[in-house]
């Protein structure tokens, strides 16, 4: 199998987008872009898809969903992705950069977003009726704007960009209503405890060794987690670990022995049974999965 790098946005090009931008039709960017991408890849910037005809499946960080029209999905940088899609579909897509959004809203970053917000949220919505409506409207708005040459093109791209996120963080919040004592506290600490996991997963699995790098008691920590993502504190910690081994064996091919060494797991063998147990699969039958091994 080859190795699949990171794809940057400078690799998606058309004439008409802006630097750290790009939108397409669907149909034309599965012709011009992803023709010959049928395994898990990453990239180093925002994706947004709709979906308005056809069906598939749409594979994300080795989680799998239906596609369907009205499916709208969301990337974060770094996040894996493949599908398999019918030949009719049909939609919308956009990339772009984090620099391309948040020079432009200085005062809210892109992460304000609750799909955006935390790998544990859903990457998807499935919407329909008026909600579909507005949305198709503002990305058919997105690939109209870019392929003209008008005066504050940019600025209204990220406008209509921010009317997306904006729309569908209010469908999302009524689909995944969140209880609103202690809402933002819990948020905050939660987005403090995945950067700390992020930092330190390879070399930290103690939850409360996470407790106290935030200052807060182990019981607390972990009841933070349940209440924002329904997981424990060890759970996130093992998820991050377990999402890093299964990109190392897909996208760079690096032996598991490897792979569990620089995980931090001495025991090859503990570490195959984790993954086992977490995966419900073995390594082995996970890489068969995707034409290796």
């Amino acid at each position: 199998m080859k190795k699949v790098a990171v794809l940057n946005i400078g690799q998606f090009i058309r004439q008409s987008n802006l630097a750290g931008f790009y939108t397409n039709t669907m149909q034309d960017h599965l012709v011009t872009s992803h023709k010959d991408i049928y395994l898990p890849h990453s990239h180093n910037f925002y994706v947004a898809i709709l979906f308005t005809h056809g069906s598939g499946i749409h594979e994300v960080d080795f989680s799998t969903y239906n596609v369907t029209p009205g499916s709208l999905f969301f990337l974060n940088p770094g996040q894996t992705h493949h599908w398999e899609l019918s030949d009719d579909v049909a939609g919308y897509v956009f990339l772009h950069t984090q620099s391309f959004y948040d020079l432009q809203y200085t005062q809210n970053t892109i992460n304000q977003f609750p799909f955006f917000y935390s790998m544990h949220n859903l990457p998807c919505l499935y919407i329909t009726g008026n909600e579909l409506v507005t949305i198709e409207k503002l990305f058919i708005q997105i690939y109209e704007e870019n392929e003209i040459d008008e005066s504050l093109k940019k600025q209204k791209i990220i406008s209509l960009i921010n009317l997306v996120y904006i729309e569908s963080t209010r469908i999302y919040l009524k689909l995944n209503p969140v209880d609103g004592k202690n809402k933002n506290t819990y948020y905050v600490k939660f987005r403090q405890l995945e950067q700390l996991v992020e930092e330190h997963y390879k070399t930290e699995k103690s939850p409360s060794a996470y407790a106290q790098m935030l200052n807060i008691s182990p019981k607390h920590l972990n009841r933070i987690a349940q209440a924002v993502i329904g997981k424990t504190v060890t759970d996130v910690i093992l998820e991050r670990v377990l999402l890093e081994a299964k990109k190392e064996l897909v996208l760079q091919q690096k032996n598991f022995n490897e792979i569990a060494y620089a995980l931090g797991y001495e025991d090859y063998a503990y570490f195959s049974r984790l993954f086992k147990k977490k995966a419900n699969e073995t390594p082995s039958a996970f890489l068969r999965r995707y034409g290796n091994g």
